[in-house]
């Protein structure tokens, strides 16, 4: 019998069956962050950036990709998510470093971890497309995984 749970007795990809999983409440919180430069961060905040409001965009992409996270990473399910909550805090001591906090709930049979992780990236990522002509020279990260509770594997606290 296959060893790995995300390739058949074949050697093949495959998602994993978990219809015989409880329905239970799941949530995931995931952090990302953005270090930039003082030009950017004065853009972002007095919203004079030539593209927009460059967080209202960047939270709509998050919450975009985290609905469309199981279409580009290809084992994860796709989900009905019951919310999904992006957050900002500036920390503003030596540098300009924009922290990102995805919040992502469902019921159902699989977690959120990745959902909030898409989420997350992807929140940095449009602020970087949104900002580079300003510099390109911003530091994305670290990315990773805050919180998740529900499921069989219970909780989970960094």
């Amino acid at each position: 019998m296959n060893q790995f749970t995300h390739f058949n007795d074949e050697g093949h990809a495959r998602m994993v069956d978990v219809s015989d999983k409880q329905v239970t409440a799941r949530t995931a919180v995931a952090v990302s962050s953005i270090a930039v430069n003082d030009l950017i961060y004065e853009q972002i905040i007095h919203q004079t950036n030539r593209k927009g409001d460059v967080l209202a965009v960047a939270q709509v992409a998050g919450i975009m990709a985290a609905k469309d996270t199981s279409r580009i990473i290809p084992m994860c399910h796709p989900l009905a998510l019951s919310g999904i909550d992006i957050n900002f805090r500036w920390e503003t001591q030596d540098t300009y470093i924009l922290h990102i906090e995805c919040t992502v709930k469902t019921k159902g049979l699989t977690g959120v971890e990745m959902e909030a992780l898409t989420g997350a990236s992807v929140t940095a990522l449009t602020i970087y497309d949104m900002t580079k002509a300003a510099d390109k020279g911003m530091i994305i990260g670290p990315t990773y995984l805050v919180h998740k509770s529900g499921g069989k594997s219970g909780d989970f606290n960094r």
